[in-house]
């Protein structure tokens, strides 16, 4: 790949250097610290479009979560909104104070009536998410170690995977007029492969710059789950001792211009596009982490100390790049109608983020989860630039708010 980037002022080059010789060495080393190792996910969430299709029985779909006893204190301690030391220390005493003013109030209240007053708290708090987030406080949620449970191809494939995917693209996604896709493998035959296609022509025409992000960055998304399932196949499996590596003929199907009907390069350039979205988001939120009120706060205040050092190292390198997206240039028609739009954007991505939930290889949820949660963590920053410069330097903002889970899966997904 070569030239540069629609919609961007930035060349595949530049974005290569800057990744392999800045960047890259960084987050690797950010991705095996204890803060951004640990991710709490539900695996077992229904699908809430279609039903189950029964779990994946390949044992490398299985997802091994971490024993209690390996999570570190600072981490198991703090509730969703809690990651500096400061916050932990004092959580005794804020729940004490809570308890007696909810017991002040609730002592007027039906029960039905606290339970919508919660309702309401969490439809205000979700206003601002493009993403379906797990309930951490659900018994089905588990800590899981990523490193442990890296991200590789299972087998997962045929139907099931397709229906996934499909339901994305066909429901949930702008797209351009014409392009091509694999058909349905559920469909009769005629005599060739599912994965080919008649040639489609290519046509961005009617379709604003809002939703050719959109596409984009799904099909980017896509990209990179295909990529790190062919960078790390399983070769073969000799007397119990599998070979994990690159298989460089998957690859080729994947993307080789001939293989997809000139569509694979389009798919690895979109994979640039999604790099710099997350790219752009990173250098916005530095801000937020840059005040002393977050720690990272693992109980380790030596490894803490040095995880914040590292996050903030990256984020200056981010603001080195000169080339970032532009994301002012996106809603900038009138008022009503750029409101109109985001709401959109924000709720197709919500509900592909629901879809990630009807995979049924755990280890593929696992990870669809974790970078469709990074990406619409992205999202949510980039459009919330005006409540990140205003924060205050010593307390928690009211405005804007990110989750330990937000910030694990933004990292992890950019490291991806």
């Amino acid at each position: 790949l070569t030239g540069v980037l629609d919609d961007c002022l930035c060349d595949i080059e530049s974005i290569d250097d800057f990744n392999t010789f800045k960047i890259f060495p960084k987050i690797q080393k950010l991705q095996e610290r204890d803060y951004f190792r640990y991710y709490k996910v539900n695996l077992k969430r229904p699908c809430p479009f279609w039903a189950d299709d029964g779990h994946c029985s390949i044992k490398d779909c299985h997802v091994e979560p971490c024993p209690e006893s390996k999570i570190p204190v600072g981490i198991k301690a703090g509730s969703s909104n809690k990651y500096s030391k400061a916050a932990n220390s004092s959580k005794e005493l804020e729940d004490c104070e809570q308890a007696n003013k909810l017991g002040a109030v609730n002592s007027t209240l039906s029960n039905q009536s606290k339970e919508a007053f919660i309702d309401w708290a969490r439809y205000d708090d979700s206003q601002d998410h493009f993403c379906e987030l797990d309930d951490e406080r659900s018994p089905d949620a588990q800590y899981v170690d990523l490193l442990l449970n890296p991200e590789r191809y299972t087998g997962y494939k045929g139907p099931s995977a397709w229906r996934v995917w499909n339901s994305i693209y066909e429901e949930n996604c702008f797209k351009p007029r014409s392009v091509y896709r694999p058909l349905n493998p559920l469909a009769p035959s005629r005599g060739g492969s599912y994965l080919l296609a008649s040639v489609c022509l290519f046509s961005w025409t009617g379709l604003c710059l809002e939703k050719r992000v959109f596409y984009k960055l799904i099909s980017g998304l896509h990209a990179s789950i295909n990529l790190h399932l062919c960078a790390n196949y399983l070769l073969e499996e000799t007397w119990g001792k599998p070979r994990w590596g690159p298989n460089v003929k998957e690859f080729t199907r994947r993307f080789d211009p001939m293989e997809t009907k000139g569509e694979g390069p389009r798919r690895l350039k979109n994979l640039y596009f999604l790099y710099l979205i997350e790219l752009r988001a990173l250098s916005k939120v530095a801000p937020y982490f840059e005040r002393s009120v977050v720690d990272l706060y693992t109980g380790n205040g030596h490894e803490d100390a040095e995880s914040k050092a590292l996050l903030l190292d990256i984020f200056r390198d981010t603001k080195s790049f000169h080339m970032h997206f532009d994301e002012k240039s996106m809603f900038a028609g009138d008022k009503k109608g750029a409101k109109s739009l985001k709401e959109e954007f924000r709720l197709h991505f919500k509900n592909i983020s629901r879809i990630m939930d009807c995979v049924g290889c755990d280890k593929c949820r696992l990870w669809g989860k974790l970078q469709t949660q990074g990406l619409g963590t992205a999202l949510k920053i980039l459009f919330s630039e005006k409540e990140i410069q205003s924060l205050p330097e010593n307390s928690p903002s009211k405005g804007f708010q990110l989750t330990r889970q937000e910030i694990v899966a933004l990292v992890n997904a950019f490291g991806r």
